[in-house]
């Protein structure tokens, strides 16, 4: 359940930063596959976004079990520099690291 709430999260985010005439915009690759003890996904779109993702059942067995999501996405600003966000988000929360290219 954790998992369908993390990706409705993150589409939310996506749909808040769509560019001003998303009927231009193409989508280029998705991939998706969902498993009983994790997921992956990736997608690529003509403006320069990307993002790919994997969560982890961890311990899913135990009363411990846990979700541990990595993953990456990027994004042309309306500065026109490509940014990157790199995280990870599980039992020690979200941590995210950010790179700014040209």
């Amino acid at each position: 359940m954790l998992k369908y709430v993390t990706i409705a999260c993150l589409l939310a985010a996506l749909c808040a930063a769509a560019p001003q005439n998303p009927q231009d915009v193409q989508i280029l690759r998705f991939d998706s596959d969902v498993q009983p003890d994790g997921y992956s996904f990736a997608y690529e779109t003509s403006d320069g976004t990307s993002r790919q993702e994997e969560g982890k059942l961890d311990n899913p067995q135990s009363e411990n079990a846990a979700l541990t999501v990595t993953g990456q996405y990027s994004y042309v600003g309306p500065d026109g520099k490509h940014y990157t966000v790199t995280f990870t988000a599980g039992p020690n929360g979200f941590q995210p690291k950010t790179s700014i290219g040209q």
